[in-house]
């Protein structure tokens, strides 16, 4: 399983006038998550663009279960249970790290698009070869 932990700090201007991140920065979190994953694999979004590809969201779901503060030192953990065929559903868990308390669940969807024209592609041999020595290792 692809499996990635990125950590942040919740800055002032993440917060509500109620003193929490406000509900809309998880979907900004999820996407340092989703990224930082992505790069630690060797493909940042930028090589998959220059390889023709592109990754729209679909779909975002987020469980608010505990909020988050200022200063905050945050976990996000972005993982890939199963290989994409022709989406590829990304899941994530928040945990604030001094006391793993969990913050936010959720996930998104994305489809793989051609960059020139637009249309759902199966994701790209390159793509791939960097995330199935991930699943084959579990295999064993």
């Amino acid at each position: 399983m692809l499996d990635h932990t990125t950590k942040i700090r919740v800055r002032y201007a993440d917060t509500d006038q109620m003193q929490f991140v406000y509900n809309g920065k998880y979907s900004e979190y999820f996407e340092i998550g989703r990224t930082e994953m992505m790069r630690s694999i060797g493909l940042p979004y930028q090589t998959m663009e220059a390889n023709g590809f592109m990754l729209p969201l679909l779909e975002l779901r987020v469980y608010y279960k505990n909020p988050a503060y200022y200063d905050d030192l945050l976990e996000i953990r972005a993982f890939v249970k199963e290989l994409p065929v022709l989406r590829i559903h990304i899941d994530y868990e928040i945990f604030r790290t001094d006391k793993k308390i969990i913050i936010a669940e959720g996930y998104t969807e994305h489809v793989f698009i051609n960059k020139e024209s637009k249309r759902a592609v199966r994701p790209p041999d390159f793509f791939m070869n960097a995330i199935k020595p991930y699943y084959l290792a579990n295999l064993k």
